[in-house]
């Protein structure tokens, strides 16, 4: 439990047996009727029931209470408790879908021999006993995701696409039951173990792709500090919870440790990976009176920080709060597809009951109106419907992965192939993750830089670490925070950082070229880092433009690098120095203005301004927060898996459009014809299993067609001047 920023009070539950939008509404409704007054938000992508209330009247762990008997399991939030209840909940889906599809393969044997006919009454009566003695036990066990996620709608005075569907195998496996027991020509439990089957192979993929999104709080959550040592007021230090800090309090922060709470540096001189912060890759050297954000890495010398915001206060805390709302925010898109989806329901029940009656009406048999009602409801099962969209995705994922592109969310081709706006951060993303080294020195001197680079914790030094080549770091290494390292070579002193450090005369070049000096003895030595564009960035950002992108950078980088990185690609529009929230800002006017913006970035700070977006991409570079925030991210070292990535999108697109269209089509055929007594339970599962074929068929076209205008790649990339000077 915590407070809200606004003053009210909330606590936040992972809710178990969450399946359709239905639920959303009966969980919220439910907890909204508890005493008290609490308002309620359910997030559909990670299952957290947000729960927000003012005063005392109102005891959180009522809110289990109220879900029980709904059939929902409700705890407090943790990350892990979270993910094993979904590797969980995975197993079991696919133990469903074991059994179904082993049922329906011997069930299927034995119906075939009935469909060839040829076959005596008694030989006939024996399959169809066999295959109750199969289907009833299996559809028991592997129908019960459709069964209890029903039962759960149906309690909570809701209908849900379980609802018919559970309908429909009941009153399938009851007839046929009924029809193998008066020895009649026809069974259906082929026709209803093919419908489960089909069904549980969707659901498990549904609930693969979710699972991707429970990884992005435990990311969070690793960027924070759980511990501080508080600096006493008389002296002495104490290990603290670092959310037990506050205002004013003063706190030891040791090399290698995250920073547990904004502030400013009291004493000390260190090198900080605020990446979380700007994104840049390399540190920040920084001193007494700088400002400093919780989840920063303390990377070399201790300091002494006095804390300004502590827990939810800080910049962590609002990524934090920003990537929640954000993703909240897309949830609802999903949510208006499931209550699309919703009216299916009673439309169905409708119409099977009205055939039913009419059949009555008209003077047919009570057996024969329940065949027809039966065909109804599977003849309309919404297989093609429920397959039209996640077929053609999974057709174009293959063909995505196949040219360097992973997806991460089920609908992220839809909003990749809608996005008309991109806008780019620049370290990472335009640019190779690490500075390109330049050096005209001696082989000698380029060998003592890189030994006395392994010991430096300066990210400046990771380009020269890399010439090491096997080579091991030299022992009795001292590193001077933010200036450099210097350690005894053969008996003569040698020095590795800032110019200044080494003695060397600084070059008046206004090249905005990073350069780390060498002394060893009376010998000196420069190296030059710059920071290199993608192979094919300039060819791939014109690519873009020429097909009608708006383009765009936005970067937490010096606004000179910024400006450089804009001026060397062609872009117009541009902006540097930005914090998270001011990305966010930018995205969100871009929005209101009515772009459909995609996002390419590949830093933690990014990881809200990713999950704003309409729809976001990160290089396999990124940190692990950006690339689970990201709905794709692409391989290698090029931009042209972007570019293909976009084309392949629109192509899906239309082929899923086309599948709704034929999907549409043969319901709007199949119903007239069952309604009418056309159709048997029979021919209706197999008009059923037809229409998904049909659009599963026509996605793979996806595949087969090629991109065309590929982006073309240059030979060799262009480097880019890191502008940052080494301190």
């Amino acid at each position: 439990m915590s407070a809200a920023p606004t003053g009210e009070r909330e606590a936040d539950f992972a809710v178990q047996g969450i399946t359709c939008a239905a639920c959303i509404g009966v969980v919220e409704r439910a907890v909204a009727a508890l005493p008290g007054g609490p308002s309620a938000r359910l997030n559909y992508a990670t299952r957290r029931l947000r729960v927000s209330w003012d005063g005392d009247a109102f005891e959180p762990m009522r809110v289990a209470e109220a879900l029980k008997p709904l059939g929902y399991v409700a705890r407090p939030f943790e990350i892990g408790e979270l993910e094993r209840a979904d590797a969980e909940h995975m197993q079991y889906l696919l133990r469903c879908l074991a059994v179904a599809g082993f049922a329906t393969m011997n069930v299927m044997l034995l119906s075939v021999s009935v469909w060839a006919g040829g076959i005596d009454p008694a030989t006939r009566d024996l399959f169809h006993w066999i295959s109750a003695l199969l289907a009833l036990p299996a559809a028991a066990y592997a129908g019960r995701p459709f069964f209890v996620s029903a039962g759960r709608a149906l309690r909570g005075r809701a209908l849900n696409m379980d609802v018919p569907i559970s309908l429909g195998l009941a009153l399938a496996l009851g007839m046929s039951l009924a029809e193998t027991a008066r020895g009649a020509e026809h069974a259906y439990f082929d026709s209803a173990l093919m419908l489960m089957f089909f069904l549980l192979l969707g659901r498990v993929l549904d609930a693969a792709m979710r699972r991707r999104t429970r990884s992005v709080a435990a990311n969070l959550a690793s960027l924070r500090a759980t511990g501080a040592t508080l600096m006493r007021p008389g002296g002495g230090l104490v290990e603290t919870p670092a959310s037990a800090l506050k205002s004013g309090d003063r706190v030891y922060v040791r090399p290698g440790e995250r920073l547990p709470a904004d502030g400013r540096i009291a004493a000390g001189e260190t090198i900080l990976d605020d990446s979380l912060v700007t994104g840049e890759t390399q540190g920040r050297a920084v001193g007494p009176g700088a400002m400093v954000y919780a989840g920063a890495v303390n990377l070399s010398g201790a300091i002494e920080i006095e804390v300004a915001a502590a827990g939810a206060g800080t910049l962590l805390g609002e990524i934090e709060r920003l990537l929640e709302s954000a993703t909240s925010a897309k949830s609802r898109y999903v949510r208006l597809a499931d209550r699309a989806a919703g009216y299916y329901a009673p439309v169905v029940h409708v119409a099977a009951l009205a055939s039913a009656l009419g059949w009555l009406a008209e003077g047919a048999s009570l057996h024969d109106a329940l065949v027809v009602a039966i065909s109804v409801l599977i003849v309309t099962c919404p297989c093609a419907v429920a397959l039209a969209v996640p077929a053609a995705q999974v057709a174009a994922a293959g063909a995505l992965f196949r040219l360097g592109v992973l997806i991460h969310r089920g609908d992220a081709i839809e909003r990749l192939a809608s996005a008309d706006t991109i806008v780019f951060d620049k370290t990472g993303t335009l640019t190779l993750p690490t500075p390109a080294l330049e050096t005209d020195a001696p082989a000698d001197l380029v060998a003592v830089a890189a030994r006395l680079a392994l010991s430096s914790h300066h990210p400046l030094a990771r380009a020269l670490a890399a010439r090491a080549q096997g080579l091991a770091p030299y022992a009795s290494v001292v590193e001077a925070p933010a200036r450099g390292v210097s350690a005894l070579v053969e008996g003569v002193e040698a020095r590795l950082g800032g110019l200044e450090f080494c003695g060397i005369e600084a070059s008046q070049a206004d090249d905005g070229l990073s350069r780390v000096g060498l002394r060893w003895g009376g010998r000196t030595a420069v190296f030059r880092l710059r920071q290199a564009l993608r192979p094919d960035a300039i060819a791939a950002v014109a690519e873009l433009a020429g097909r009608g992108y708006a383009l765009e950078i936005l970067s937490g980088d010096a606004p000179r690098a910024v400006e450089e990185a804009a001026r060397a690609l062609g872009v117009a529009r541009w902006r540097g120095g930005l914090k998270p929230a001011e990305k966010v800002e930018r995205l969100r006017a871009l929005a209101a203005g009515g772009a459909k913006v995609l996002m390419v970035g590949d830093g933690i700070n990014d990881a809200p301004a990713l999950a704003a977006a309409h729809v976001s991409v990160s290089p396999a570079s990124a940190a692990d927060l950006a690339q689970n925030v990201a709905d794709a991210v692409f391989l290698g070292e090029r931009l042209s898996p972007l570019v293909e990535a976009l084309a392949t999108s629109r192509r899906a697109r239309a082929v899923m459009r086309q599948n709704l269209a034929l999907a549409a089509a043969y319901n709007l055929l199949a119903l007239p014809l069952a309604a009418l007594g056309h159709v048997t339970p029979l021919i209706a599962a197999a008009a059923m299993a037809g229409s998904s074929l049909m659009v599963t068929l026509n996605a793979l076209r996806v595949r087969r067609q090629p991109s065309a205008n590929k982006a073309a790649a240059p030979a060799g990339g262009l480097t880019l001047s890191a502008v940052e000077t080494a301190a």
